[in-house]
Order: structure tokens, then sequence, then C-alpha cells
């Protein structure tokens, strides 16, 4: 086994290699792994049974997106060989217990997002090469560091998410490593669109409703890359790190090296629900990888859960569902005191957009601004993430219904993110029929940004098409909003009932009293005492 017993002497290399495993928190994982692989002669693991533990037995199957590179099925094909050669060096034949710890530290240890980010180019650079495709990417090594040069075209951005994509989903379904499962891949041009407009020469004068983007040859530099991801996606480089943690967790829970099965259907495992919401697997992927709070495991519950109805349990309000406005709305979402994702789909100039608002709490009905933190992402066509700003405003959420009684100065009324009142960043009508974007020099609580393609100067008045909201604070968060909602509505049954035994004398019944009232106003009517 890989763990040296008391009597055995252990050499400062052997020691440094166990401290950085354990600093990962899976020094017994990786024992156990070592046990199971390792000749008990030579006491190293063949690499081709290494191997084993990398390979996924998957199909593919669908894809949402409207582009499909034809080379990523044989880029997956090559995803296992391509981590054992930049972090699993064998000598002779295999890796002994050192190299093997070495190797997970490399890719799994504690390092800065950049250098992780690396790995990953890395590793997919060289699946590509196995792949037979060609690359614009340049990995240039030494014995002790590495370079990597070059760019990347749209259609391997699009492969590098997908990678990335399947190394996320296998790490939240094991089943994968042991039965035959397919895959569908999920529609993310919005992140291919952010990426190339970002990063490449002519990317702010792109026509970003033009479909030829994703199959062009402009040219992503690496360096831009990077600061893009860093920017935009900082988990995303994160994906590489839980695929060999999980691959290596669930061979060390297998009692023996389990073989796919041949008579598995292959379809138990596959990812294709229903894309008639809003948040679809891949924009909340998307939004899941800006996220670095409990949150983003509740919004990957859209993205990898096959079952639709437990997806659908975070969903509080759908305005094709539950009716369009704020009434509706507030019906569904009251109650719900935490983390609560909106997204709102519009249109104008003929083009459709979506934008999305997350805020740390629930709504509250208020003629102020509230709230302590938030953000605005403009998801489609192009997503990207708008952080809150710090230390200027913190006008991060209006939710105002109508407020009883008369107002001189009434408020406006609607849901609202940003700016301040009557100059709201994004403002949504009471009816949820209208929606008005602002510059974001009206605004000093979110950071900088455009919420939607070519949005201008001037305010943007757009026709809503569909609101969702779905609710991120877990199970706990959910069932206090049913208790709530179940005493809200005992009480409006209570204010509702009436007590027909104090009516049953016509004398004492109020019909009477109306009757006389109306006969005889003027009628002088003693007071019972």
């Amino acid at each position: 086994m890989g763990a040296s017993s008391s009597s055995e002497q252990v050499s400062p290399e052997q020691r440094e290699a166990e401290s950085l495993a354990a600093s990962t928190g899976d020094l017994n994982v990786l024992q156990k792994v070592f046990a199971k692989l390792s000749d008990p002669v030579t006491k190293t693991i063949p690499i081709t049974s290494l191997k084993e533990c990398f390979k996924l037995s998957i199909e593919y199957q669908n894809c949402e997106a409207s582009f499909k590179p034809e080379n990523f099925p044989g880029l997956l094909n090559h995803l296992g060989q391509s981590i054992l050669d930049h972090f699993f060096l064998s000598e002779k034949g295999g890796l002994n217990w050192i190299s093997f710890l070495n190797g997970y530290a490399k890719c799994c240890g504690r390092m800065s997002t950049s250098n992780s980010l690396n790995n990953l180019l890395k590793v997919f650079g060289t699946a590509i090469v196995k792949s037979g495709a060609t690359t614009g990417l340049q990995i240039e090594s030494s014995d002790t560091d590495y370079k990597i040069n070059g760019y990347l075209l749209p259609a391997d951005l699009l492969m590098l998410l997908w990678m990335c994509w399947v190394m996320c989903w296998s790490s939240r379904i094991p089943q994968l490593f042991s039965e035959k499962a397919t895959y569908g891949l999920p529609d993310i041009n919005n992140l291919v669109l952010s990426g190339v407009s970002a990063c490449a020469e002519d990317g702010a004068g792109l026509n970003i409703w033009n479909d030829d983007i994703l199959g062009s040859d402009r040219k992503i530099p690496v360096g831009k890359l990077h600061v893009w991801v860093l920017k935009t996606l900082p988990n995303l480089p994160e994906c590489l790190a839980q695929f060999v943690h999980s691959c290596f967790n669930n061979f060390a829970s297998q009692q023996d090296i389990l073989e796919p099965s041949p008579t598995s259907t292959g379809d138990s495992h596959s990812i294709a629900h229903s894309n008639n919401y809003l948040l679809t697997p891949g924009r909340a992927w998307s939004i899941s990888l800006s996220l670095r709070s409990s949150m983003r495991d509740e919004i990957l519950k859209a993205c990898f859960t096959p079952d639709i109805d437990k997806v659908k349990e975070n969903l509080l309000y759908r305005s094709s569902l539950h009716g369009k406005g704020l009434n509706r709305f507030w019906t569904n979402a009251e109650g719900y005191n935490g983390p609560i994702l909106m997204l709102v789909s519009a249109t104008s100039e003929d083009h459709c957009w979506l934008i999305g608002a997350l805020t740390n709490q629930g709504f509250e009905n208020k003629d102020t601004f509230y709230g302590t933190s938030g953000s605005l992402y403009a998801i489609s066509p192009v997503f990207d993430h708008i952080t809150s700003s710090a230390g200027k405003e913190k006008n991060f959420v209006y939710s105002h219904l109508h407020s009883p009684g008369y107002e001189a100065k009434p408020k406006p009324v609607g849901i609202a993110f940003g700016g301040s009142l009557g100059n709201e960043r994004v403002f949504m009508d009471e009816d949820f029929s209208r929606l008005t974007v602002r510059h974001h020099a009206y605004d000093k609580t979110y950071q900088p940004g455009i919420l939607f393609p070519n949005q201008g100067y001037l305010p943007t008045e757009a026709h809503v098409l569909e609101v969702e909201v779905w609710g991120l604070g877990g199970e706990k968060v959910k069932e206090a909003q049913n208790l709530f909602q179940k005493r809200e509505q005992l009480f409006t049954e209570q204010r509702r009932k009436v007590d027909l035994k104090t009516f049953s004398n016509w004398e004492d019944s109020p019909e009477k009293m109306m009757m006389d009232m109306v006969s005889n106003p003027n009628a002088v009517r003693r007071e019972e005492r």
C-alpha cells in the first residue's frame, strides 16, 4: 500500500509528498487507490491500470446547440490519457507511491486560479492533438516550467467549455464510471460569444446576431482568454481538479474494478430535461461558474438533475404558468427568505434577449430600495456577469405594491434593480409587460456593463415575454415558505368565514338592518345595552 508502517523509515521526499496530499484532504482515498492498482511485487501502478480510473462509459447522444464541432467525441476519448501524460509520469512502466502523490498534488493541490487554468489548457490541447485535430495552442515545456501561447478559435473554445461541462457532469453522477450512460450537450453559445467579443481583435464590433461567428476563424489569444475566464467564469478552472478527485474517489469506493454493463440501456442518466424554461441547463451552468457560495449547489440542480420534477422544486414563479403581474408574483414568492434568481426574457428592435438578477435575500414590499448584495447578469445572447459595486450605493432591489390609502406622491409600482427612483437601472412595471433598461451611468450600485447587445446611452423600452423566479436557498428555506403560505391561507379563510349561527334570527341579521336603513334612514333607533 502507499501508507508506510511505523517500523519503516520514511524518506523526507515521501513525507513531503504525503503532506501535500494530506492538505487536499484525499490522502486516505489515494492510499486505497494505490493499494488496489499497485503490483505487490514492484509496488508500482502500471500506467494502463491507472488509466482505468479515468475511463468514462459515455455515449454521445444529443446536442442542443446548432453548431456542433465534429472533433469533440474524439477529444473526450483521449481525455484520460492526456491527464496521465501531464500529471502522472511513470518510470520504467510503473508509477511509485511518491510519483503518484506528486502527480495528484500537481493537478489537485492548492494553486492559483491562473495555474489551474493553465493545467486545464494543457490537458485540452493535448487531447485535441491526440484526436487528430489541429489547434493554435502552443505548449512549451521544460524541466521546471511550461508556457502556453497561441490562440483558440471559437469552435475550440466551445469544445473546451463542453469538455468542462462533461467533467462537471461526471463529477456529480458517479454511476457514469460503472454504467453505460448517455450525455447531452447544452447550448452554451452565449459563453462562446462572450469570449469572442471580449478577446477577439474585432470583438467589440461583432454582430452578435450573426450565426456564422461560431464557425469563423477569429482568433482568441490565450493571454486575453486568461483575463476573460478569471473575470467572467472564475470557477471554470476547477473542473479539472474536481474531475480527477471524483475519478479516484469513485474508484476507491468500488469493491472491485467494474466493467461497463453490456445490458445497460444507456438512457438512465441522460441530461436532457425540458428546455421550455428560461433557466436551461446551459444558462444555469453559466451562472454557476461565477458563484462561490452555497447558491452554486442549488443552481447546479438545474444543470445535472435528470428528474425535471426535482428541478421544478426550486421554481417559485413563472409568468406563463402563474399569470403575469406583480400580484401573481407576490402570491408565489412571498415568504421566501433566501437567495432568489429572477430571469426576464424581453424583446426590443426585433431581437430577443435575456437578463437576470440575483439577490441574497427574499423580496419585500417596500417603497424604497433595500438589500445588502446582489448581481446582475446579461445571460443571452451573450453572457456577462456584473458584480455589485463596493462602497457607493446600496440600491440593490426595489419591489413595491400599491400602498393602502391616499398617496400625495405615489412611488413607482413594480420591481427594479440599481439606480434610483425614477432612474432605475432595470425596472419592470406592475403588469410585467414593459421592461426599462438604463445605461450604467444612472447606477452607482452595480458595476458598469451592458445588459444586452448594442445597448446605448438612452433608456431602452422592451416588451416582456417571460419571467421566471427561482429560489436558491435550499430545502429549509422552501419549507419555511410553505409554512408561511399555509398560515396566510388559514388566516384568509378565517377572515372570509361567516358564522351563520350569529345571524340565525332575521331580526338580528345584517340584511334586515340594511333594509331598515334604506326604508327609513332617519328613524330613531334605541341602542340596546
